[in-house]
């Protein structure tokens, strides 16, 4: 932990602690709505860029208002930083999205949701930091997890049951899930350090934009139809904007003030547990008990190797000093 996060924790103030009550309610409700969204016939691209608009166009006035000397003062390589962040936000919410088409609630969120694994792995690769012994033991753990939600429980015989269509369309919703993981790892790697230099508004105002730009981009290349849906389906996309992705996702980036990265991302993994007690109760979806023993197995490797980063940032901060 560095010296400004330690002091950081030590003066957290009590709207923090409702923050992140408030982050895992309302990001818990997006899986929900996406598949209220799907239902109506909504494209998936079309979900995932009238999200980032959304939240994008409510946070403008506010941005312009109080942090746009902030944003001139941006150097050339944080902007990039800026717009790869927002590209592969807009590749996660594209892929996680989609995803809902073709498997469950809870194995989709859950996958989607080992982000602090992949961030780990990518730290490695990238600034060459070494992996605590309990950052690789949740790696293991949560690769089990997948593993035991991707393979057949009795072989041939649930291929024959289930049929190979239905086994093929969920290995594509595993697929897309673990793109939706991969890309907003990167995200969540830049935003650490961009965080620290810039504050949560001006920071997620432009990175929704540039990956709503970027969704809205691939909407007129593809020309996916945007109108002529039901009046209830746009209500969901509004709901979504402002609730999972303008209150949600932007308290997770309003508690990397407070809490270390891998802490917040701990605040995270009450999110599968949220999403899939709601899919329960509206949608009656309960998924076949191999995916829930898998699904606990990985947020459990998640938990494990997020208590492992911040073990490794305390240790760090203590050899600092």
């Amino acid at each position: 932990m560095s010296t400004n996060e330690a002091s950081a924790a030590r003066a957290t103030p009590y709207r923090a602690y409702f923050v992140i009550l408030l982050a895992v309610v309302t990001t818990s409700s997006a899986a929900i709505l996406i598949r209220y969204a799907l239902d109506a016939d909504m494209p998936p691209l079309l979900i995932a860029a009238a999200r980032l608009a959304i939240a994008a166009v409510a946070l403008t006035p506010l941005a312009l208002r109080r942090h746009l000397h902030q944003v001139a003062k941006l150097a050339r390589r944080e902007l990039a930083l800026i717009a790869l962040s927002g590209l592969c936000l807009a590749i996660h919410f594209t892929a996680w999205v989609s995803s809902l088409q073709y498997t469950t609630v809870l194995v989709s969120v859950v996958i989607v949701s080992t982000g602090p694994i992949w961030v780990a792995i990518l730290e490695v690769l990238f600034l060459h930091i070494r992996l605590s012994r309990l950052v690789v033991a949740g790696l293991i753990i949560a690769l089990a997890g997948g593993v035991i939600i991707g393979i057949p429980s009795n072989g041939g015989a649930e291929l024959a049951a289930r049929g190979a269509d239905e086994l093929s369309a969920t290995a594509t919703g595993t697929l897309l899930a673990w793109i939706g993981a991969l890309s907003v790892s990167v995200y969540m790697l830049i935003g650490r350090a961009l965080r620290a230099r810039l504050p949560v508004i001006p920071y997620v105002w432009l990175v929704y934009g540039v990956a709503a730009i970027g969704a809205c981009s691939i909407i007129l290349l593809t020309s996916t139809r945007v109108t002529g849906y039901a009046a209830e389906g746009y209500a969901v996309l509004l709901a979504m904007g402002l609730a999972p992705q303008l209150l949600g996702h932007s308290s997770l980036n309003y508690l990397l003030e407070y809490f270390p990265a891998a802490m917040v991302s701990m605040f995270s993994q009450l999110e599968p547990l949220g999403s899939a007690l709601l899919a329960l109760a509206l949608f009656r979806e309960l998924p076949p008990q191999q995916q829930i023993i898998g699904s606990i197995i990985i947020v459990a490797g998640v938990l494990v190797a997020s208590r492992g980063e911040i073990r490794q940032s305390q240790s760090q901060h203590d050899a600092s000093h």
